[in-house]
């Protein structure tokens, strides 16, 4: 009995630990900056888009068909990449073709808050492809829907 109760301790104790360094892999939130961007919250992608800006949602194209902020097109971001700040863009997919043809044109760019890296990425390779007026709704689509700002 006194061996079932130490193989059992050593199992819970392996399981938490599994558990610790499992937690520990996922990936870490997106930066709050990123150079040649601006970060803004949901009220001021509500006026951006009020004023003309291009809302780009990119999720994957399901969750756009669940719901998206009013008026927000879908330009999916196909990540294969680490959710990390030098991510290999090469093994992603986005179609940065889909922007606006004006590189000075207001974008706003969200995907699923803090801990979703796909508007982060868009964001970036927006920006090494010359577009000059990025915004990035880093609170995500979560943080505008608790706001009740409009969806569709």
């Amino acid at each position: 009995m006194n061996n079932f109760k130490i193989v059992r301790a050593v199992a819970v104790l392996a399981a938490l630990g599994f558990g610790v360094w499992c937690s520990s892999a996922n990936a870490a939130d997106t930066p709050e900056a990123l150079a040649g961007t601006k970060t803004v919250t949901s009220e001021e992608a509500q006026k951006l888009q009020s004023a003309g800006a291009v809302v780009v949602d990119t999720r994957v194209a399901s969750e756009y068909s669940d719901g998206h902020i009013k008026g927000a097109i879908s330009i999916p971001y196909r990540e294969k990449s680490d959710k990390v700040e030098n991510f290999d863009a090469s093994q992603d997919e986005f179609a940065v073709n889909k922007l606006p043809a004006d590189k000075n044109a207001p974008i706003v760019m969200y995907c699923n808050g803090p801990s979703c890296w796909k508007s982060y990425k868009a964001a970036v390779l927006a920006v090494k492809a010359g577009y000059k007026n990025i915004n990035r709704l880093r609170e995500g689509f979560p943080a505008w829907q608790a706001k009740k700002l409009p969806t569709e």
